[in-house]
Protein backbone atom coordinates (compact mmCIF):
# COMPACT_ATOMS: atom_id res chain seq x y z
CA UNK A 1 0.00 0.00 0.00
CA UNK A 2 1.52 3.32 -1.01
CA UNK A 3 0.39 6.54 1.36
CA UNK A 4 0.48 10.23 1.62
CA UNK A 5 1.23 10.85 5.30
CA UNK A 6 1.17 14.50 6.92
CA UNK A 7 1.95 15.50 10.40
CA UNK A 8 1.96 18.77 11.38
CA UNK A 9 4.54 20.60 14.80
CA UNK A 10 2.67 21.30 17.71
CA UNK A 11 0.64 24.18 17.27
CA UNK A 12 1.15 24.71 13.99
CA UNK A 13 -2.70 24.01 12.65
CA UNK A 14 -5.42 25.08 15.42
CA UNK A 15 -8.78 24.58 14.10
CA UNK A 16 -10.25 27.50 13.39
CA UNK A 17 -7.46 29.51 11.97
CA UNK A 18 -8.15 28.75 8.21
CA UNK A 19 -11.20 27.95 6.57
CA UNK A 20 -11.29 24.67 5.37
CA UNK A 21 -9.97 23.11 8.28
CA UNK A 22 -11.22 19.91 10.23
CA UNK A 23 -11.79 18.48 13.75
CA UNK A 24 -13.44 15.50 14.69
CA UNK A 25 -16.87 17.17 14.53
CA UNK A 26 -16.48 18.16 10.82
CA UNK A 27 -13.85 15.65 9.02
CA UNK A 28 -16.43 13.58 7.04
CA UNK A 29 -16.14 13.44 3.48
CA UNK A 30 -19.43 16.05 2.52
CA UNK A 31 -19.74 17.96 5.55
CA UNK A 32 -19.25 21.31 6.08
CA UNK A 33 -15.56 22.14 7.21
CA UNK A 34 -15.16 24.96 10.28
CA UNK A 35 -14.95 28.35 8.97
CA UNK A 36 -12.26 30.93 10.16
CA UNK A 37 -12.91 31.99 13.89
CA UNK A 38 -10.05 33.70 15.63
CA UNK A 39 -11.80 32.98 18.86
CA UNK A 40 -11.59 29.63 18.74
CA UNK A 41 -8.09 29.97 17.48
CA UNK A 42 -7.29 32.39 20.69
CA UNK A 43 -9.14 29.28 22.90
CA UNK A 44 -7.04 26.89 21.47
CA UNK A 45 -3.69 28.60 21.76
CA UNK A 46 -4.73 29.37 25.77
CA UNK A 47 -5.61 25.61 25.92
CA UNK A 48 -1.45 24.84 25.03
CA UNK A 49 0.51 24.24 27.49
CA UNK A 50 3.72 24.61 25.64
CA UNK A 51 4.78 26.95 22.85
CA UNK A 52 4.09 26.82 19.13
CA UNK A 53 6.88 24.04 17.92
CA UNK A 54 8.97 25.07 14.74
CA UNK A 55 11.72 23.50 13.36
CA UNK A 56 14.81 25.23 12.22
CA UNK A 57 17.62 23.77 9.43
CA UNK A 58 19.20 21.32 11.76
CA UNK A 59 16.10 19.87 12.83
CA UNK A 60 14.52 19.55 9.66
CA UNK A 61 17.56 17.69 8.60
CA UNK A 62 17.37 15.29 11.76
CA UNK A 63 13.43 14.56 11.35
CA UNK A 64 14.45 13.61 7.74
CA UNK A 65 17.50 11.13 8.46
CA UNK A 66 15.09 9.50 11.26
CA UNK A 67 12.35 9.04 8.18
CA UNK A 68 14.59 7.44 5.78
CA UNK A 69 16.55 5.29 8.32
CA UNK A 70 13.33 4.23 10.35
CA UNK A 71 11.58 3.27 6.77
CA UNK A 72 14.61 1.52 6.10
CA UNK A 73 14.76 -0.78 9.04
CA UNK A 74 11.08 -1.44 8.65
CA UNK A 75 11.49 -2.61 4.80
CA UNK A 76 9.32 0.84 3.82
CA UNK A 77 10.07 2.22 0.46
CA UNK A 78 9.87 6.03 0.74
CA UNK A 79 9.46 7.51 -2.15
CA UNK A 80 9.76 11.37 -1.22
CA UNK A 81 9.95 13.73 1.95
CA UNK A 82 9.68 16.90 2.81
CA UNK A 83 9.98 18.65 6.20
CA UNK A 84 9.15 21.87 6.68
CA UNK A 85 9.36 24.52 9.66
CA UNK A 86 6.11 23.46 10.52
CA UNK A 87 4.93 20.14 9.14
CA UNK A 88 6.27 17.01 7.34
CA UNK A 89 4.89 15.17 3.78
CA UNK A 90 5.75 11.89 3.42
CA UNK A 91 5.09 9.29 0.31
CA UNK A 92 5.65 5.66 1.59
CA UNK A 93 5.05 2.28 0.43
CA UNK A 94 4.45 -0.10 3.20
CA UNK A 95 2.78 -3.06 4.48
CA UNK A 96 1.46 -1.40 8.16
CA UNK A 97 -1.89 0.51 8.70
CA UNK A 98 -1.27 4.33 8.18
CA UNK A 99 -1.52 5.14 11.94
CA UNK A 100 1.15 2.82 12.74
CA UNK A 101 3.26 4.26 9.59
CA UNK A 102 2.55 8.00 11.09
CA UNK A 103 2.75 7.86 14.63
CA UNK A 104 6.12 5.27 14.34
CA UNK A 105 7.39 8.01 11.70
CA UNK A 106 6.79 10.71 14.58
CA UNK A 107 7.97 8.76 17.26
CA UNK A 108 11.24 7.90 15.46
CA UNK A 109 11.94 11.77 14.71
CA UNK A 110 11.62 12.98 17.96
CA UNK A 111 14.44 10.25 18.94
CA UNK A 112 16.61 12.02 16.18
CA UNK A 113 15.83 15.15 17.54
CA UNK A 114 16.40 14.01 21.23
CA UNK A 115 19.56 13.04 20.16
CA UNK A 116 20.42 16.39 18.84
CA UNK A 117 19.90 17.95 22.27
CA UNK A 118 18.55 20.90 21.13
CA UNK A 119 14.89 20.11 23.05
CA UNK A 120 14.54 19.05 26.45
CA UNK A 121 13.17 14.84 25.70
CA UNK A 122 9.79 16.34 26.96
CA UNK A 123 8.84 18.97 24.55
CA UNK A 124 5.64 18.40 22.44
CA UNK A 125 6.85 18.57 18.68
CA UNK A 126 3.98 17.13 16.95
CA UNK A 127 -0.24 17.75 17.03
CA UNK A 128 -1.87 14.57 18.33
CA UNK A 129 -3.01 13.80 14.79
CA UNK A 130 -1.79 13.62 11.04
CA UNK A 131 -3.80 12.73 7.65
CA UNK A 132 -2.92 9.18 6.17
CA UNK A 133 -4.40 9.29 2.65
CA UNK A 134 -4.20 5.98 0.98
CA UNK A 135 -3.01 6.21 -3.05
CA UNK A 136 -4.50 3.77 -5.31
CA UNK A 137 -3.35 4.53 -8.94
CA UNK A 138 -0.21 5.24 -9.94
CA UNK A 139 -1.05 8.83 -11.18
CA UNK A 140 -2.04 9.18 -7.77
CA UNK A 141 1.32 8.36 -6.19
CA UNK A 142 3.30 10.43 -8.89
CA UNK A 143 1.00 13.72 -8.19
CA UNK A 144 1.05 12.96 -4.81
CA UNK A 145 4.89 12.74 -5.04
CA UNK A 146 4.98 15.79 -7.25
CA UNK A 147 3.14 17.72 -4.66
CA UNK A 148 5.30 16.45 -1.45
CA UNK A 149 8.58 18.08 -3.87
CA UNK A 150 7.65 20.65 -5.48
CA UNK A 151 4.38 22.52 -4.15
CA UNK A 152 5.73 23.20 -0.98
CA UNK A 153 7.07 26.36 -1.99
CA UNK A 154 11.27 26.40 -1.54
CA UNK A 155 12.96 23.64 -0.59
CA UNK A 156 13.86 22.73 2.76
CA UNK A 157 15.02 19.27 4.15
CA UNK A 158 13.54 17.13 0.72
CA UNK A 159 14.12 13.04 0.03
CA UNK A 160 13.72 11.33 -3.42
CA UNK A 161 14.05 8.04 -4.03
CA UNK A 162 16.55 7.09 -5.70
CA UNK A 163 14.80 5.25 -8.44
CA UNK A 164 11.92 7.50 -8.89
CA UNK A 165 10.99 9.36 -12.19
CA UNK A 166 7.89 10.77 -12.74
Amino acid sequence: MTYLITFACYGAHLHGDQAGSVDRLHNQPGTRAIESDAGRVRLERSLMDQPLYTMNHARREAVLAGLVERASQRGWKLLAAHVRANHVHVVIVADAVPERILNDLKAYASRFLNRLGLDTPDRKRWARHGSTRWLAATESVVAAIRYVIEKQGDPMAVYVAPDQRW
